[in-house]
């Protein structure tokens, strides 16, 4: 066995370990956090009644290290009026290469209260179920083949809810969300084996501005904070440049942990598609090559009243 090859193996070990026992695990990892805000924030709002927004996000961390994370978020949401907005979501986790896989199926409700003409104010729910998987067949490796930690496979689902706040007028949005408020063990102490692992309460704190500088160019400053409770802060700041509401750009910093360069662009008034590479500068830079995300994002409108992305704060 080769050395490098051993590193992979070993940090595989030790990241599922960490997974498996962790009592405050981090949700997945989003560096275009602003063009899936529902899926952390049930009371993301569009405020376009009659249409439909949905799309696809794909992330592979980590690249070249053994049994990295790839997430797989599918989300929609739509007005039904001005007051009401729902939506559904998707996430889908594999680690270890099918080792440890977590579904997350979500539905939203949002009731907004307009303040003025220019502003309002919208309160979320999200509730649904996660399905847990942990598959431990063909995971052997000599120092822990008579452990009895990894002889039972896990197979679980637990509901859970959520809630969060969203404020937003025609150029700045702030949101405040908690997207699992129930600690469900999916993990615990069994024939005196010591297994922990529980679902953390994660808070997110997002807010965004657009500074027009010409017809046809924007500057878009970002931030997301988010944290598990038990856990550090993890903070994110980014700033995009749009140009001629077409075509984005920007750089991202995630607090000691990655420098991200990303763009997007529209490809017709109704479709925006976008990537990111990060670079790790943690103490995982000697594991890793980066991270990729790509996204999808569609819009379709039932009425034709509006094309494009006018309204929504992730796009003006």
């Amino acid at each position: 066995m080769n050395l490098k090859y051993m590193k992979r193996t070993n940090f595989l070990v030790l990241f599922l370990l960490w997974q498996i026992d962790s009592v405050a695990q981090q949700d997945p990892q989003y560096t275009q956090y602003i063009y899936n805000p529902s899926v952390i924030n049930p009371a993301y709002t569009i405020n376009e009644t009659g249409v439909l927004n949905f799309g696809t996000l794909y992330r592979s961390q980590w690249t070249n290290v053994e049994g990295a994370p790839k997430t797989l978020t599918f989300f929609a949401h739509t007005a039904f009026n001005k007051k009401v907005e729902t939506g559904i979501s998707f996430i889908s986790d594999n680690i270890g290469n099918g080792v440890l896989k977590e579904n997350n199926i979500y539905a939203d409700f949002a009731y907004i209260l307009q303040l003025n003409a220019k502003s309002n104010v919208a309160l979320g729910l999200k509730g649904g179920f996660t399905s847990f998987e942990a598959n431990f067949n063909g995971f052997v490796l000599p120092e822990f083949q008579d452990d009895d930690a990894f002889n039972e496979n896990i197979n679980r689902i637990f509901p859970n809810v959520g809630i969060g706040t969203f404020y937003n007028k025609s150029n700045f949005y702030v949101g405040i969300s908690a997207p699992n408020l129930l600690t469900t063990k999916h993990l615990d102490n069994q024939n005196e084996l010591k297994r922990i692992g529980s679902e953390a309460i994660h808070l997110f704190l997002t807010s965004g501005y657009v500074y027009t500088l010409s017809s046809i160019i924007k500057i878009k400053p970002s931030f997301m904070a988010k944290t598990a409770l038990g856990s550090p802060i993890s903070f994110d700041t980014s700033l995009n440049v749009l140009f001629n509401n077409r075509f984005e750009g920007g750089l991202s910093y995630r607090f000691e942990d990655a420098i991200s360069a990303m763009f997007n662009m529209s490809i017709t008034p109704s479709i925006r598609m976008g990537y990111s590479y990060d670079h790790t500068i943690s103490n995982l830079e000697s594991f890793s090559s980066g991270s990729h995300e790509i996204f999808a994002l569609f819009n379709l409108n039932f009425f034709s009243l509006k094309k494009g992305y006018d309204k929504s704060p992730r796009f003006y």
